[in-house]
């Protein structure tokens, strides 16, 4: 048994017809439990597991092997050093990036990625700010 001792508290003004299957559904199950259990000699006993092995068996403990290192930039460091190639881009070829990268940002938020989600969001935002001033024009700012 995961914990010999675990009980259920439920709180309604009344009980339901669900309410009342899913009781009637524990007991049956429960009383054909109990009856294998003494046709086979075995007494329940409550599942100890170290923390560590808990949560090495959750859904969160594997995102921390997928975790990526990122850093936030210092003020003033341009985000475009990081990829110069943004820099030669036509408008149109960076409206495309733009697109792409905010799907992939999109994505990695979804995902619950959150530090691929910002890092994409910091050049998402760079890659915003390059078109704004090819649209300018060379030389205004």
């Amino acid at each position: 048994a995961r914990n010999s001792e675990g009980r259920v508290i439920m709180y309604a003004d009344k009980i339901t017809e669900s309410m009342q299957m899913a009781i009637d559904e524990t007991k049956r199950r429960r009383a054909l439990q109990i009856a294998y259990n003494e046709e086979h000699g075995i007494t329940p006993t409550t599942v100890i597991k170290s923390r560590d092995k808990i949560m090495g068996q959750t859904k969160v403990a594997d995102s921390k092997k997928n975790a990526k290192v990122y850093a936030e930039p210092m003020p003033g460091e341009s985000q475009l050093a990081a990829d110069p190639v943004v820099q030669y881009l036509s408008k149109e070829k960076l409206e495309k990036l733009i697109a792409q990268t905010q799907k992939q940002m999109e994505k990695a938020a979804k995902e619950l990625n959150f530090m691929e989600a910002a890092r994409l969001r910091d050049e998402w935002q760079s890659q915003k700010s390059r078109l704004e001033e090819l649209k300018r024009g060379p030389g205004k700012s």
